[in-house]
């Protein structure tokens, strides 16, 4: 039996529904859940494709209104997490579907923050007190749906959202926010043309790779970031060589899903510098997580050491030493047809002083295999930006 292409419920860490062609279930689940009107909050450019109106198509047949807000930039800004509650308010909706990429989830999830409540939503910072929430003002029920294979953000709250104000994306969240079931549907991610595959398919990599290299102990975490590994390892070049293989996209789902669940343990210094390039310069998230990746595991070497052996492993690498490993990483990023430096996506050495601030200001930088200063970050950025790899 094949298993990537036949249908599975789990429960951990929340209800996830998995197989081609689940998509055709969101009515009854919403049904499920009590929802008689969902807003449906997705990124610009998922609007107008097929899996939109295929959601609200079950939403109809099982007799439930719904609206699209679309209003979602690829690194989502707070004005539009605003103009996504007022939408939610004034079309008296009463659960939310977060669908999309890392963006038009992140916007969904933060709707769903503040939809219920007139609470700032910078006060529902990662960083910041635990916010008291009320029974009267309870969060709706959340349902996420990715489209994409690589932010693994729909089996939690967090969600990152630029702060226009000071230039920085911030981690929000609340810990009474889990979803109420994510959907993994590989069919929606066929014919995901390859160079945006590839920079999200090395995002869900990252994340599994940050999460394992965390120094914490977290079994849980560790043992589903390493079978992250060596799903994405396996399926992503296959995935981007053939866009319409639907079992390796189906590994890719279950692969972005396990490394989106890995990182609750932490991540690093690649994620807090994308971050904040993609605040500042509105690059593709995945991407920038590419592109920072080979300065970063520089910087981290000596910290890997008792890391090199599992991570080796799940690469499927004859031996456990820090150059085969980074070398194999380099390896895929040229297959990938990655980008080589962070000037290639336009940033000046010039922004190293300022963005290596705000990075080390970010959750991720906090939990890096390696404790990173502003200046050490700065020189990172610094490499990454006139050489990378």
């Amino acid at each position: 039996m094949n298993h990537l292409l036949s249908p599975h419920d789990w429960s951990y860490p929340v209800p996830i529904a998995y197989g081609p062609g689940r998509l055709s279930e969101i009515g009854k689940h919403c049904v499920a859940l009590s929802m008689t009107n969902p807003l449906i909050v997705t990124d610009k450019g998922s609007r107008d494709l097929p899996f939109i109106a295929q959601t609200q198509s079950s939403l109809e047949h099982q007799g439930l209104r719904s609206h699209v807000f679309s209003n979602i930039s690829p690194n989502p800004r707070d004005h539009e997490i605003a103009n996504a509650k007022a939408t939610f308010r004034e079309g008296h909706h009463d659960g939310v579907i977060a669908m999309g990429g890392g963006s038009g989830m992140d916007g969904g999830k933060a709707t769903c923050l503040t939809a219920n409540n007139d609470i700032d939503l910078w006060r529902f910072n990662y960083d910041a007190p635990v916010v008291d929430i009320s029974t009267g003002n309870a969060f709706p029920p959340l349902v996420c749906i990715p489209t994409t294979s690589g932010t693994g953000a729909e089996t939690e709250s967090t969600a990152m959202i630029t702060d226009t104000q000071r230039g920085m994306k911030l981690c929000v969240w609340h810990p009474a926010l889990k979803p109420s079931l994510a959907l993994l549907d590989p069919k929606i991610t066929l014919g995901l043309p390859p160079h945006l595959t590839a920079w999200t398919g090395i995002d869900a990599l990252i994340h599994a790779i940050e999460a394992y290299c965390v120094p914490d102990f977290h079994p849980q975490c560790d043992g589903t970031a390493l079978e992250a590994i060596k799903l994405i390892i396996r399926w992503l070049p296959i995935a981007v060589a053939d866009s319409d293989n639907l079992e390796a996209r189906g590994g890719m789902q279950v692969g972005s899903c396990l490394g989106g669940i890995a990182f609750l343990k932490g991540l690093g210094v690649v994620h807090a510098i994308s971050h904040m390039v993609g605040a500042d310069y509105d690059t593709h998230h995945g991407l920038t997580n590419a592109v920072a990746l080979p300065a970063v595991m520089r910087f981290n070497a000596p910290m890997l050491t008792e890391k090199l052996p599992a991570l080796t492993a799940a690469l499927g690498l004859p031996d456990s030493e820090f150059d085969s490993f980074y070398q194999a990483l380099c390896a895929l990023l040229d297959e990938l047809d990655i980008p080589r430096s962070l000037a290639d996506l336009g940033v000046p050495l010039s922004a190293a002083p300022a963005l290596a601030k705000k990075a080390h200001l970010d959750a991720a930088a906090a939990t890096n295999a390696r404790p990173a200063s502003v200046a050490d970050i700065e020189r990172i950025l610094e490499e990454a930006i006139n050489y990378g790899r």
